[in-house]
C-alpha cells in the first residue's frame, strides 16, 4: 500500500496562512490541501465552510496524491487534518489517520513537491450528515455537541458570527478540551462552520462512537436567525 501525507493547515480569518506554512516547512513528500478552496466549498446559505461537492472534492484529492489503496497521513490545526479525515470517510475511502506535526521526528523540508496525481473513486455515504431543517425538528431527542471553545458556546463574546451563544438544548464540548462525559443518545457536533467539529468526531470515533456532523453549524444556524442560547444549557 502506497502512503501520502497531506498537510493541511490554516488559520482562521488568515486565507493564505496554511499554504505558507506548507511551503516554509512540512514533512517531505507531503502534499497540501486548502481547508478554505479544497476541503470546502465557498461561503453562502449553508455557513461559511460548506461541504465541497462531491466533484470537487475528488479533484482535490486526486491532484494531492490521494487515490485507491493510498493510505492517507493528515496533519494540520484548528481541525484541517480532521476535515480531510472525514470528508475521506464520507466519500467511502477510510484509509486515513491523523497525526500532530509536533510529534514527528523526522527531517522537513520546505519548498513545493512533485506529487503524483491519483485516482479516487468516490462511495459517498449517507446518514453521516444532518441539516438545520431536521436538527430543528430533533433538538428534544439528540446529544448535540458544541465543539466551539466555552466563552463563545456561553455567547459571553462572539467575534465572527451575528448572533452569539448556542443552538438551545447543546452541551458544551470543546474541540481542545478532553471530551465530557455525555450522556445516552444519537450525538451531533457542530462548531463554527463545522471544522473543529470534525475533531471532535474523529475523537469520539476512537472510541467508537459514531457522531454525525452538522456541516453549517453556527454560521448557518445563527445567520437564519434559528432559536440561540446562552450560558450555560
Amino acid at each position: 500500500m502506497r502512503y501520502q501525507f497531506v498537510d493541511c493547515r490554516w488559520e482562521l480569518g488568515n486565507p493564505g496562512r496554511g499554504r505558507e506554512l506548507y511551503l516554509e516547512s512540512h514533512i517531505p513528500g507531503a502534499s497540501f490541501l486548502d481547508v478554505e478552496t479544497d476541503l470546502s466549498s465557498p461561503p453562502g446559505a449553508g455557513g461559511r465552510h460548506p461541504l465541497p461537492s462531491a466533484e470537487q472534492f475528488i479533484e482535490a484529492a486526486c491532484r494531492a496524491g490521494i487515490g485507491d489503496g493510498v493510505f492517507v497521513v493528515a496533519y494540520g490545526s484548528l481541525g484541517g487534518a480532521e476535515r480531510l479525515w472525514w470528508l475521506l470517510h464520507h466519500f467511502g475511502h477510510d484509509d486515513c489517520a491523523v497525526i500532530e506535526l509536533a510529534g514527528w521526528l523526522g527531517p522537513l523540508r520546505s519548498g513545493e513537491e512533485e506529487v503524483e496525481p491519483r485516482k479516487l473513486t468516490p462511495r459517498e455515504r449517507s446518514g453521516d450528515t444532518i441539516d438545520a431543517a431536521e436538527l430543528q425538528q430533533r433538538l428534544d431527542e439528540l446529544v448535540l455537541l458544541d465543539a466551539r471553545t466555552p466563552e463563545r458556546y456561553r455567547g459571553d463574546l462572539e467575534p465572527i458570527d451575528p448572533v452569539a451563544g448556542h443552538i438551545p438544548g447543546a452541551l458544551s464540548a470543546p474541540w481542545n478540551q478532553p471530551v465530557p462525559a455525555l450522556p445516552g443518545g444519537e450525538l451531533v457536533a457542530y462548531c463554527g462552520s463545522g471544522v473543529t467539529a470534525c475533531v471532535l468526531v474523529h475523537r469520539l470515533a476512537l472510541v467508537g462512537k459514531d457522531v454525525k456532523l452538522y456541516p453549517g453549524s453556527w454560521s448557518e444556524w445563527s445567520g437564519r436567525g434559528l432559536p440561540a442560547q446562552r450560558g450555560e444549557t
